[in-house]
């Protein structure tokens, strides 16, 4: 079946579907990692967009009940050039075309993807629309215009949770209150902010004998606080951090309160909560290969991204703010700590889902921090 991508500025690139009828539209962005693929489908930061993989083939090992990263897909659409209708592995359950059909998300392949990501490496992440239904080029590149920007959505309040729940077990009827949840278990206990929360941060943390409850993002802080927690965690999520005004307040009546571990988008908030700036940029970093310099060890390490937003090193006032990482191949911060107030973000992702696991020993950090 017959399918288009257009981009704002006016650049059309045909392909088919592999799921079928259908349309999306939202940001487009490029993701460089070779496996995955579940992982960033169901990766709640690309809420609002459009993914277009790198690698050339995509299916090839079908999709299982293990690797998701929330309840369901979240991207808007998935490009592939090439997908693989005979999944052979081991721990495959299902095919990749009646997953994202499933979830009512359109996936197409057989564009030249190679031209699209270059593309968006010199133009810049662009809204967007594929669509099998509208296959008139100059109707899909105006209604892409059209499209919200990026800059200004909140989009966290379409990921989070709607109601407290103890990892890993769901969510508990409406009528039991935050404390009441609370003294089920006993300690150590943590909270988890969740903006968008990637299961496997949540699996990192239940390994080093966490006990975790996930809260959503617009749980004030004063009832966090009031549970006097270990330490709380910044989740990761989807959208531009300087419009989550909720999340930036409360990570900033928690600082100092309490230790504060904050991941991508987290780590942003934390940057504006100690009174920082953030940025977008050009084509953001998405992939299982960014480069990451520890300046506090020397060492490099290799990490899994996903983000359009960054914090502005220059832009913190607080000269107790330690810079701690930095991306080697735009230089754009990736990591802090407070020196005096127990607070550190990352702008990648330790959990590694998917990718490299250099950066696991965040976690342990953290954890020497509670105890």
């Amino acid at each position: 079946m017959r399918a288009y991508l257009a981009l704002e500025d006016g650049l059309v690139l045909s392909g088919r579907s592999f799921t079928g009828p259908g349309e999306a539209t939202g940001e487009v962005v490029f993701n460089t990692s070779m496996t995955g693929y579940q992982e960033i489908l169901t990766d709640p930061s690309y809420k609002g967009q459009i993914v277009t993989m790198t690698y050339p083939l995509m299916g090839n090992y079908g999709v299982n009940l293990e690797d998701t990263e929330s309840s369901r897909v979240q991207v808007e659409g998935f490009i592939v050039k090439e997908y693989h209708p005979y999944p052979s592995n081991w721990r495959s359950q299902g095919d990749l075309a009646a997953y994202l059909k499933q979830n009512r998300v359109l996936g197409i392949e057989g564009l030249d993807t190679r031209a699209a990501t270059k593309h968006l490496r010199e133009v810049g992440a662009m809204r967007g629309i594929i669509s099998t239904e509208d296959l008139d080029p100059e109707s899909l590149i105006r209604r892409a215009r059209q499209l919200p920007r990026m800059e200004g959505l909140d989009l966290v309040r379409y990921v989070t949770c709607a109601a407290p729940y103890w990892w890993p077990e769901a969510a508990p009827p409406p009528a039991l209150d935050l404390s009441t949840l609370w003294a089920q278990r006993r300690h150590p206990k943590i909270i988890a902010y969740d903006f968008g929360v990637k299961f496997n941060i949540l699996r990192r943390l239940a390994e080093r004998g966490m006990e975790i409850l996930v809260v959503p993002a617009m749980t004030p802080a004063a009832e966090i606080l009031a549970l006097e927690p270990a330490g709380i965690v910044l989740s990761n999520g989807p959208g531009d951090p300087a419009v989550v005004t909720y999340a930036i307040e409360n990570t900033r009546q928690c600082l100092g309160v309490r230790p504060l571990f904050g991941i991508c988008l987290g780590h942003q908030l934390l940057g504006l909560a100690l009174g920082g700036r953030t940025f977008k940029l050009k084509f953001g970093h998405r992939g299982a290969n960014q480069p990451v310099k520890n300046l506090l060890t020397g060492r490099v390490e290799i990490t899994s991204q996903n983000h359009g937003f960054a914090v502005d090193s220059d832009s913190i006032p607080d000269p107790e703010v330690e810079l701690t990482h930095i991306n080697l191949n735009d230089g754009t911060l990736e990591g802090l700590r407070h020196r005096r107030l127990q607070a550190f973000s990352v702008q990648y992702h330790p959990e590694a889902s998917p990718g490299p696991h250099d950066a696991g020993y965040l976690f342990d950090e953290f954890i020497k921090i509670l105890k």
